[in-house]
């Protein structure tokens, strides 16, 4: 039993999201470093052609470092990210250059870099993955490439990280003008596949009256991704097209595929209430016959939700493939026999001659007539997408149903002076990040200094890499990578043992460098196990290392770990005991406005209040659910005398969770009584 426990711990911190790789990041990476390394090899002198030697080395790493960085948009928002990304990491080259003769200049100008890329982060996502390529950058310069023997040699290298970064913007645009709608179109994929995930858990349900915490907990985490999902779709749908006055044909497709996927979940939300309620009526109710009228449609409504789980599944994998056909025949055969059983069904209940119903059958019936009603209108929804999906490669016009399409609300924006000078304080968690992660990857570089440690620039990169703006953050963070080191150095020791020839060492290289890169960003500790061996590898191609490479790849990381966990607990904590009653206010605000509006069109319906505003209010209070409950979980992985009372905590979420399924339901049914 200790041995299954112990092994099924290994495997949580290596949790892998089950998407597409990115092959694209995977051949780029290939490109950048196979050059150098393939023209080391034929002239036989790897060890001055390659990275050993700073020509090569510094344009090779500066177009590893800019190719890193991600970047959503268009085309000219991805080229003009690039470009930024290009001069960003040249600007901290030189800088590099420039103190590196003298420890007097480094180690304060590695606390100024760093706070200032720490710092970056307030301005969105780019600009931290952009000042995140320029730390690392900083610290590889300062250690392996930086020198200034004369102005001519430090024109020369910052030239030569100018080009490499050119280089790999080039090849990035090239890819993207072949492949344009990749990114759109993986994201919007994603969006179907959680949500076949998720209406799947609802099959589950409808097989299983009992009351399963363990059931509840899976479709609350299920619906919270398909909610961040969608976030991601709309957010780049309108990083896309935001900017132009209207969108292209395809652009309000995919836009409408995004919005017909939170409107099932805003009904399977709905549809998990009634099936609760339905499920709770059967078995409390003593009398044989009414208790056998949910059983008789059991089957039939587990078979249809499971169809409708796979239709999912398909247009997924047509979004993301560009397939123009869904096979939807077992769906609407399933659909239809559930049809047909609720007909048997009612006319039995319902029989003039042996009519004896009792109020409280009367409403299992009608509610199992909702249910059918509902899996129909499923059905046919996903039929619409189906026919949107056929032609979404070739963006040709249809007259398609009209609908109310939810657009994201666009934050007002500050100044970039305004957002500095409102994060310049101790209470922007940014702020406090952004110094910590100075202060401890100075002090990082200064016991490298001190210790003479032949790669002491790890412990700087595992404190940049594993630094997170929270204690559970970081901790989880350095488990993974600590972890996933442990076991990628063991991997390059054997690899270093058994290949022998140099040209074997640099395919098994660009092997684990493509495989590592493409799938970044499905897990961060596959990629680290992957990446470290690789570094093993190239060291040995580029000089006589040897295996104790390795030993030294595992000390510095568990070194760099240890003082990002020091750092995080002891240097200006951000507990989150003590940010959780703010998140949950916000989060009782936002379910409340959500419950007064839907509430309103009940009480009011000759107002006519807009579904817009239900729509927004929904999408604020789901968001707003997620958050709370990453928070909380973020709240267990704090140390113990920290964390405080956590079951009413827990016991909180249960009931807003709750609440907010009810009032959707609530809101998914206003239809019935709106007098139409």
């Amino acid at each position: 039993m200790t041995d299954k426990l112990s092994l099924r711990w290994l495997l949580e911190k290596f949790p892998f999201k089950p998407e597409k790789p990115a092959i694209f990041s995977g051949l780029l990476s290939l490109l950048t470093l196979a050059g150098p390394i393939g023209i080391g090899i034929m002239t036989s002198h790897a060890s001055e052609t390659t990275m050993a030697m700073p020509a090569a080395g510094i344009a090779t790493m500066a177009a590893w470092f800019v190719g890193i960085v991600n970047v959503e948009g268009n085309y000219a928002q991805r080229a003009t990210a690039m470009i930024a990304a290009t001069i960003v990491v040249t600007g901290v080259f030189l800088i590099s250059s420039l103190v590196s003769s003298h420890v007097w200049l480094a180690i304060p100008a590695t606390f100024v870099v760093i706070f200032i890329a720490g710092l970056a982060g307030i301005y969105g996502s780019v600009a931290a993955s952009v000042s995140l390529a320029a730390s690392i950058m900083f610290v590889i310069g300062l250690a392996r490439f930086a020198s200034f023997s004369n102005l001519s040699t430090l024109l020369q290298h910052c030239l030569l990280c100018l080009v490499g970064g050119l280089w790999i913007t080039v090849l990035a645009l090239g890819f993207w003008a072949v492949f344009p709608d990749v990114p759109i179109m993986q994201v919007v994929a994603n969006c179907y596949l959680s949500l076949s995930k998720f209406v799947d858990l609802v099959s589950e349900k409808a097989l299983n009256q009992r009351d399963d915490r363990e059931w509840e907990q899976r479709f609350l985490q299920a619906q919270d991704t398909v909610i961040q999902d969608l976030i991601s779709a709309r957010s780049i749908w309108t990083t896309i097209w935001n900017r132009q006055k209207a969108a292209s044909v395809q652009g309000n497709d995919l836009l409408i595929l995004i919005e017909d996927a939170n409107q099932i979940v805003n009904a399977v939300v709905a549809f998990s209430e009634l099936l609760a309620i339905v499920q709770s009526t059967c078995c409390r109710r003593q009398n044989a016959s009414a208790h056998q009228s949910f059983f008789q449609l059991q089957r039939e409504i587990h078979q249809a939700i499971k169809q409708l789980a796979i239709a999912l599944q398909r247009l997924s994998k047509a979004i993301a493939k560009g397939k123009s056909s869904v096979h939807l025949g077992d769906l609407e055969r399933k659909v239809e026999a559930l049809k047909h059983q609720w007909q048997i069904l009612r006319a039995q209940m319902l029989n003039p001659a042996t009519i004896n119903i009792q109020i409280g059958e009367y409403s299992e019936l009608a509610n199992l007539g909702k249910i059918t009603t509902n899996l129909t209108n499923w059905a046919q929804q996903i039929d619409t997408d189906t026919d949107i999906v056929a032609n979404l490669r070739q963006g040709q016009q249809r007259r398609l149903a009209q609908r109310d399409i939810f657009l994201p609300a666009q934050p007002e924006g500050l100044t970039i002076i305004g957002t500095l000078r409102n994060n310049l304080t101790f209470d922007s968690g940014l702020f406090r990040h952004a110094l910590l992660l100075a202060l401890m990857t100075t002090l990082a570089q200064l016991l490298a200094l001190v210790l003479q440690l032949p790669r002491g620039y790890w412990i700087a990169l595992t404190v940049l890499v594993a630094l997170k703006p929270n204690f559970g953050g970081t901790s989880q963070t350095t488990l993974q990578r600590v972890i996933a080191t442990i076991f990628g150095a063991i991997i390059g020791i054997i690899l270093v043992l058994l290949v022998k020839n140099t040209l074997g060492i640099a395919i098994c290289f660009l092997l684990l460098v493509f495989v590592a890169m493409s799938v970044r960003s499905l897990s961060y500790s596959i990629f680290t196990l992957l990446l470290t061996p690789a570094i093993i590898l190239l060291l040995n191609i580029l000089s006589i290392s040897g295996w104790q490479v390795g030993l030294l790849r595992i000390f510095d990381s568990l070194l760099g770990g240890l003082l990002a966990l020091l750092g995080s607990y002891l240097l200006f904590p951000l507990w989150e005991r003590q940010q959780l009653p703010a998140q949950l206010e916000k989060t009782i605000r936002a379910n409340l406005a959500y419950f007064q509006q839907v509430i309103a069109n009940y009480l009011h319906p000759q107002q006519g209040t807009s579904a817009d505003s239900i729509n927004t209010l929904r999408h604020q209070a789901a968001l707003e659910n997620a958050n709370a409950t990453t928070a909380a979980q973020r709240l267990f992985s704090e140390p113990r005398h920290v964390q405080g009372e956590i079951e009413p905590v827990m016991t909180l979420m249960v009931y807003i969770r709750g609440f907010f399924s009810s009032v959707t339901a609530l809101a998914e049914n206003l239809q019935e009584f709106s007098g139409d």
